[in-house]
């Protein structure tokens, strides 16, 4: 009776192994073949961060680096500021000489007590010199006319005539600084959305969202914008400071212009007043 115990635990011993591997051959029998299931797709490894950006995010480098589009706008730009700093230099020299000038003839005129003396006091080359010509060249062909106030009126006519010339061509230039003062932005925020938008194609077409990689094309498409900003403002502020000195020359030449009349109305009175004086001498010579 004791011995069956024992033989029990003996064959429960060697029976535990055996059903244990069993069991597990049974759970591997049912599990679902895997070799038949096709491999799930796997991306394909994203680009090198390192390798899509440029060694150089320098203004140069970046130009270089840009669409060829906003190459253009950006060359376009540059060639505005340019052209608005040419403006200002020769301009600039252009009015301070011929404000100097004014100022010089109108102390003349200031000084002269005829038409005549002015004549003789500036050169034929100065600016007032013409304003001299017109009237005393009106003043010669109305030499037979009565109406000394019709003479005034036709010499005024002359010289309002050269003073909007004047002024016509002393403005000339100031216009392409209007221009690119109004245009130079938008151009520039053109270059700006071109760029931006290559930078999102850009994105769709690497498949990722990392700003490091956009971020050199969306700097390219600012710097159009910098660009339009740098030839704008200048030309502006620099088309306002040409008005307000266009406007002091022609103020200065509407002051010769009006000294010229002075002298005309002078002489005018002049000779209304010698033809008496010599009838009344011839008066009492026959007395």
């Amino acid at each position: 009776m004791r011995r069956c115990p024992e033989r029990i635990r003996r064959a429960a011993r060697a029976i535990v192994p055996a059903l244990w591997l069993a069991g597990c051959g049974a759970a591997l029998a049912q599990a679902p073949d895997t070799s038949a299931v096709p491999a799930p797709d796997i991306p394909a490894a994203l680009p090198d961060v390192a390798a899509l950006l440029p060694r150089d995010l320098s203004p140069w480098g970046m130009f270089l680096n840009a669409d060829v589009i906003v190459k253009a706008v950006m060359v376009g730009l540059v060639i505005a500021s340019l052209v608005t700093w040419t403006v200002a230099l020769a301009k600039g020299l252009e009015v301070m000489m011929a404000r100097r000038r004014l100022r010089r003839g109108l102390r003349a005129l200031a000084q002269a007590r005829s038409l005549a003396d002015a004549a003789r006091q500036l050169d034929e080359r100065h600016t007032v010199a013409g304003l001299l010509e017109a009237a005393l060249a009106e003043v010669e062909l109305s030499a037979d006319a009565a109406d000394k106030d019709g003479i005034k009126e036709r010499v005024a006519l002359r010289l309002q005539r050269i003073e909007a010339e004047a002024g016509r061509r002393m403005t000339r230039g100031t216009g392409a600084l209007a221009t690119i003062g109004a245009t130079a932005p938008f151009v520039g925020l053109f270059g700006t959305v071109w760029g931006i938008m290559n930078s999102f194609i850009g994105i769709s077409k690497q498949h990722t969202t990392n700003l490091a990689v956009v971020a050199p094309g969306i700097a390219e498409a600012l710097l159009a914008t910098a660009l339009g900003l740098f030839a704008a403002i200048p030309a502006v502020v620099i088309y306002n400071v040409f008005s307000r000195s266009i406007a002091a020359y022609r103020a200065l030449y509407g002051d010769c212009t009006a000294e010229v009349l002075r002298l005309l109305s002078r002489d005018l009175d002049r000779e209304t007043r010698l033809p008496a004086q010599d009838r009344r001498s011839t008066t009492l010579a026959a007395e």
